[in-house]
């Protein structure tokens, strides 16, 4: 009975080990309306440790990534976006830290998309 369930353990942790991708892929929205938004997403997305690519789209607002699964999570990197002052379709970026943008980067205000179409 020990020797099965030495077996069934060693089984079950090999097989968590695998579970996690290192080049996982994923796209999520992003609010932001120009290329200096594009630089900061994406500078944000890098900084988050595990993030291998990013790419904003300034278009469709959409960013794709490869990330590491083992050192990071989706929640991380939109968290590390957030913090620069961009929305995700998760996590809000605080006031203060959409404050902290310029001008021509104030996503929320319709008369900055607006100039920027």
């Amino acid at each position: 009975m020990q020797k099965v369930l030495l077996i069934l353990g060693v089984m079950f942790i090999g097989a968590t080990g695998f579970a996690q991708n290192k080049n996982a892929k994923a796209t999520i929205e992003v609010d932001g309306v120009c290329g200096m938004c594009k630089e900061r997403i994406e500078k944000a997305s890098i900084q988050a440790k595990g993030v291998k690519m990013a790419t904003w789209d300034v278009d469709t607002h959409q960013l794709s990534l490869i990330y590491n699964e083992k050192k990071t999570d989706l929640n991380t990197i939109q968290q590390s976006i957030a913090d620069s002052g961009h929305d995700t379709q998760e996590i809000t970026a605080t006031d203060e830290a959409y404050e902290n943008l310029m001008g021509c980067c104030k996503y929320r205000d319709p008369k900055v998309v607006e100039d920027h179409q």
